[in-house]
């Protein structure tokens, strides 16, 4: 069994959480900040710490979503999950670091991803989220 991530992770998916919310909403599309299984089977997935779909989703086993979130932990994959994604055809992805306070959003291009300024789907950009993340500090 591997051990849940960290409390710093914990903290930045709730606020992560709020502040996705009405964004995607006003943009027709359904938050759901929670771990899921996105591929076809138990063979061949990932778990990203959120996502965001087209519809309310449902199910055990999601072939796509329309932007993933992973939050980096130490010793996590959450880089290495981007050709993954890819092949399924997720429309971005949003990955958080909270040791470097740093909020990086990436756009599916032909077969690969681009950072971008400002997400294609809803109304934010990794520089908003950033500023209105209250960043854990190292203690």
């Amino acid at each position: 069994m591997v051990p849940a991530p960290s409390g710093e992770h914990a903290y930045v998916a709730q606020q992560l959480a709020v502040l996705l919310d009405r964004p995607c909403r006003d943009a027709g599309l359904v938050p759901a900040m929670g771990e899921f299984n996105l591929g076809e089977s138990e063979h061949d997935y990932r778990v990203p710490d959120g996502g965001v779909h087209s519809a309310i989703p449902r199910g055990i086993w999601f072939p796509t979503a329309m932007i993933v979130v992973e939050i980096v932990s130490p010793g996590d994959e959450s880089w290495e999950k981007l050709p993954f994604y890819a092949r399924h055809r997720v429309n971005e992805v949003l990955i958080l670091d909270p040791r470097e306070h740093a909020v990086r959003w990436f756009a599916l291009g032909d077969s690969d991803y681009r950072p971008i300024d400002r997400s294609q789907l809803v109304a934010l950009g990794p520089s908003d989220l950033a500023e209105q993340i209250d960043w854990p500090t190292a203690e």
